[in-house]
C-alpha cells in the first residue's frame, strides 16, 4: 500500500485535502528538492519517516537500535561513483566519444585546453588548470565545439531562466506568481516570478542575479517549506 524511502523531506495534508510534499526538518540534509519530479497522485502512498528528524538524531536513534550504519560517514556521490570522479566514470562508459577542447573566454580567446567537457560544471572555480588575475569562471559549457567558456563572476550571473518537462505538486498557477525558487539541490532559495507561458514550461525572474544556473539542472519553486512543483532548466539569456 506504501513506499517508504529516507528521503529527509516531510508529507503532511493541505488546506485542500491534497497531501503537500513539504521540506525536511534538517535544513542541511533537506531532500525535497529531488523530489519534485514524482507524480501528485503518488503523495498519498509516499511514506518519509526521517524527514521530521534531524540527522543528529536518526543517527542516535540507529545507534540504539544496534544498525551498523549508524557512524557511517556521509556520502552526497552517486552510489554508482563512489570515487566521486564523475568524468572518469563518463570517459569509461562513453569511450567512443572525444569530448576534448579548447578553453577560452567569453570574448573567444583562447587560453587553454581540457581533456573533456564532462570534468566541468557551470559556476566551476577552482581546478580550472588556467591563472588569471582575478577569480575566473566556467560561465557556459558548448558541448557541440567541446568548448568551455570562462568569464568574471558579472558574466556568472543570471536574472531569468526557462525550463521545461515541468511537474506540479498543486493545480498550475494561471497567472504569474511570487515564490522562493531553488535551482541547485545544495543552494538556497531565492525570491523569484514564475509564470507559465505554456503548458509544460516554466519562465523565471529572480528579484536578485543568481550565480550557478546550469541547464539539466532542476530548478524547484517553494511556498514556505511546501513544493510547489519544478522543471529542468534550458536556457537563460
Amino acid at each position: 500500500k506504501y513506499v517508504a524511502t529516507g528521503h529527509y523531506a516531510r508529507l503532511s495534508p493541505s488546506d485542500s485535502g491534497r497531501i503537500a510534499l513539504l521540506r525536511g526538518n534538517d535544513s542541511h540534509k533537506d531532500q525535497s528538492y529531488v523530489l519534485f519530479g514524482i507524480s501528485r497522485n503518488l503523495l498519498p502512498r509516499m511514506m518519509l519517516p526521517v524527514g521530521g528528524f534531524t540527522k543528529t538524531e536518526i543517527r542516535a536513534r540507529a545507534k540504539e537500535l544496534g544498525i551498523l550504519v549508524a557512524e557511517k560517514k556521509d556520502s552526497q556521490e552517486i552510489c554508482f561513483v563512489p570515487s566521486g570522479k564523475h568524468d572518469q566514470f563518463i570517459r569509461k562508459i562513453r569511450s567512443d566519444q572525444a569530448t576534448a577542447g579548447e578553453v577560452v573566454t567569453t570574448q573567444g580567446d583562447v587560453v587553454g585546453t581540457h581533456a573533456g567537457i564532462e570534468g566541468f560544471t557551470i559556476g566551476q572555480r577552482k581546478g580550472l588548470g588556467i591563472a588569471f588575475g582575478e577569480p575566473r569562471y566556467v560561465v557556459r559549457i558548448d558541448a557541440e565545439s567541446h568548448r568551455v567558456v570562462l568569464g568574471t563572476k558579472a558574466e556568472l550571473a543570471c536574472r531569468e531562466l526557462t525550463a521545461s518537462q515541468t511537474n506540479w505538486l498543486v493545480d498550475p498557477p494561471e497567472q504569474p506568481f511570487r515564490c522562493e525558487v531553488q535551482i541547485r539541490y545544495n543552494s538556497s532559495s531565492v525570491p523569484a516570478v514564475v509564470s507559465i507561458p505554456d503548458e509544460g514550461e516554466l519562465q523565471i525572474e529572480f528579484d536578485e542575479p543568481c550565480y550557478g544556473v546550469a541547464p539539466g539542472q532542476a530548478v524547484v519553486c517553494y511556498d514556505g517549506p511546501r513544493v510547489l512543483g519544478g522543471g529542468w532548466i534550458d536556457s537563460w539569456p
